[in-house]
């Protein structure tokens, strides 16, 4: 996950593991990814360091992994510790691999002309059909009036491919009212001008990517705005709601909450929505996303939202 830094994190970590370079090397665990592709990192006494720039070398960096970090005056990831997670990832490439080469036409060559053609075992069609499927790809039907060569069967139904939704609009509402302060969605309380909740708002959208299928999973993506709150990690008290658009008065708010992430200040997370919601979301009976909380204590800006829907 390299950001434009990158290159020059790793220069300076080159750099920086040279004999007689001021500095302590020490481990620590990675809080957060943030949105820029850096990390926070948690101290032993609980607090964090911010926006720590990474080498390109560290790759595929997540929440909990352990680095290795030189402290200064501004401190920089030299390398993960533990083992590459690329070695973890075997079926994961497998998966990629096998959806990259089911969108290739399965027909090695098609020509045609006004002679025979060259060579054995073709088959001349009586009929020639042909049709376009739902993914766009090409099938072909040739019904002959004798078979010699036995027909490959038909590929099984492919599984739908993964579809990001993202909302249309967002906000928050305070005092029963959109809120004139915030748009975009929040949660609590910070001054005592009272609780805000927030939400994200995506049409029939959801709805209508997952008609005629069935939903294996759904996952929503945050990132947590800095300046708003602690800096540490809080939980987003995640709701449903029933709104196709933003409601002019109150933000009424539908099952939850759940707790499912927690994130620093300018982290970016990931959260698989549970099963009941996935139905309620695919079925049309919620529409969308809102969060809420009360006072200080879990008080945040969020922005996001993107769905990404998988399907069995």
């Amino acid at each position: 996950m390299p950001d434009a830094f990158g290159a020059a994190a790793d220069r300076l970590a080159q750099a920086l593991t040279q004999e007689g370079t001021a500095g302590d090397v020490v481990s620590l665990q990675v809080a957060d990814v943030t949105a820029s592709g850096r990390v926070n990192l948690q101290m032993g006494d609980g607090t964090l360091l911010l926006e720590v720039a990474c080498p390109d070398s560290y790759s595929a960096r997540k929440a909990g992994d352990w680095v290795a970090v030189r402290m200064s005056s501004v401190p920089v990831v030299l390398w993960r510790l533990g083992a590459d997670p690329v070695d973890d990832d075997a079926e994961s490439v497998e998966a990629v691999a096998l959806e990259a080469a089911r969108d290739v036409q399965v027909v090695r060559a098609a020509t045609w002309g006004t002679a025979d053609p060259a060579g054995s075992g073709w088959q001349g069609p009586v009929q020639l059909f042909m049709r376009k499927n739902s993914e766009g790809k090409v099938e072909l039907y040739g019904k002959l009036v004798s078979e010699t060569d036995p027909s490959p069967p038909s590929p099984p139904p492919r599984t739908p491919k993964p579809v990001t939704v993202t909302a249309n609009s967002a906000g928050s509402w305070r005092g029963g009212r959109p809120d004139d302060y915030a748009d975009y969605p929040m949660q609590g309380d910070w001054t005592g001008g009272g609780n805000r909740r927030g939400a994200w708002f995506y049409g029939s959208k959801i709805a209508n990517a997952c008609a005629g299928k069935s939903v294996a999973s759904m996952k929503v993506t945050f990132t947590r705005r800095r300046g708003s709150g602690v800096n540490g990690k809080r939980p987003l008290h995640l709701y449903l709601h029933g709104y196709t658009s933003p409601p002019s008065g109150q933000l009424n708010l539908g099952s939850g909450p759940e707790e499912l992430l927690s994130l620093s200040v300018g982290a970016k997370g990931t959260a698989t929505l549970p099963s009941s919601w996935r139905s309620a979301l695919a079925s049309g009976s919620a529409r969308g996303l809102a969060i809420y909380a009360s006072g200080r204590g879990d008080y945040m800006a969020v922005t996001g939202g993107a769905i990404t829907i998988t399907f069995s």
